[in-house]
């Protein structure tokens, strides 16, 4: 069966697109979710870079900036490094003050109670959430001005749900046989094992296996081969779409890294149990167009999830849920 080629862009909604507007609320609470990635912040409704670059005063360029607590920051520059405890620096926080801003701006609203649905690595979750929790909350309010626009927020809550299984949240209970979930960001790749609905508590992993390592590989393979640098913008147009303005020698490179990258993605799902004719297997995050662009795989038995937001919708549809449940949250 000849693979068809699908276009799958790592930033499938360019900040500052409206999406889904139709904001999830309970009582006077506006729920927002935040996909905290290592490469993006996600929200339902938009996508930027999870760069900050800190200054003491006015920088030059000030469209997107920040004024958080007396300082100034640029977001969406910059490369945030991979911290298995995002809590360690302000860095996450004033982006998820960025995240809530932009979702604000849909609804033309300045002021709110905003509750934060968030998540963590799989293996991660139960270790951090509360750590992470009590991070995102440490101001119950929180006044800051973003684009210009100055924002009052209360934070009344945080909710910390597992990375990967929030992105099939919605019909995850309606799944029958053993299914794969395969969660591959920018810094990590988590796996969970759901049966005839029902996650699996012994067969979740992470590891630190992301697109990020591809990239780092593929900058690596071209120095070593051509003596010549190679902008990440470019390495990143080739994984998305599978090709680049390039020459055919330097996109074969890119091409090879690619393709043993994805190889080894297949790998640890074997390791974990992965098996292409009795499991099937759903693909979220940034690395299924990787898949799909330089992998073999079953097509009648693998499904990649497009949606480069759907994590943090998840949040939302999950925290929705128990809120107005009244289940613990």
């Amino acid at each position: 069966m000849k693979k068809e080629r699908q276009e799958s862009k790592l930033t499938a909604r360019k900040d500052g697109q409206k999406g889904d507007l139709n904001m999830k609320q309970y009582k006077n609470q506006i729920i927002i979710g935040v996909d905290h990635g290592y490469g993006n912040i996600k929200t339902a409704n938009h996508i930027f870079r999870a760069g900050v670059i800190k200054h003491d005063a006015e920088p030059p360029f000030t469209r997107n900036m920040l004024v958080y607590n007396g300082k100034h920051y640029t977001i969406g520059e910059g490369h945030k490094e991979f911290t298995p405890r995002k809590q360690k620096d302000d860095d996450y926080y004033v982006l998820t003050l960025a995240a809530i801003a932009m979702e604000l701006r849909n609804i033309n609203m300045t002021e709110a109670n905003v509750y934060i649905a968030a998540g963590l690595p799989l293996t991660w979750t139960s270790g951090q959430k509360a750590e992470f929790s009590e991070y995102l909350t440490k101001n119950s309010e929180v006044t800051f001005i973003f684009q210009r626009i100055r924002y009052n927020i209360r934070i009344s809550g945080a909710k910390i749900y597992p990375q990967g299984y929030a992105a099939v949240a919605e019909f995850a209970s309606r799944l029958k046989g053993v299914n794969m979930v395969a969660d591959i960001g920018n810094g990590t790749m988590n796996t969970l094992t759901i049966i005839n609905g029902v996650p699996q508590q012994g067969r979740i992993f992470t590891e630190k296996f992301g697109t990020h390592q591809c990239m780092l590989a593929v900058r690596e393979e071209f120095s070593k081969r051509t003596q010549r640098e190679i902008n990440g913008a470019i390495i990143e147009e080739a994984l998305i779409n599978g090709t680049a303005n390039l020459s055919d020698d330097d996109l074969n490179i890119i091409k090879t890294i690619a393709t043993e990258y994805v190889n080894g993605i297949f790998r640890r799902l074997r390791e974990h149990g992965y098996d292409d004719k009795t499991i099937t297997l759903y693909v979220t995050g940034g690395g299924g167009c990787l898949i799909k662009n330089f992998g073999k795989f079953n097509f009648e038995r693998v499904f990649f999830i497009d949606d480069i937001c759907a994590a943090a919708k998840g949040y939302e549809y999950i925290a929705e849920l128990q809120l107005k449940s009244g289940a613990s949250i």
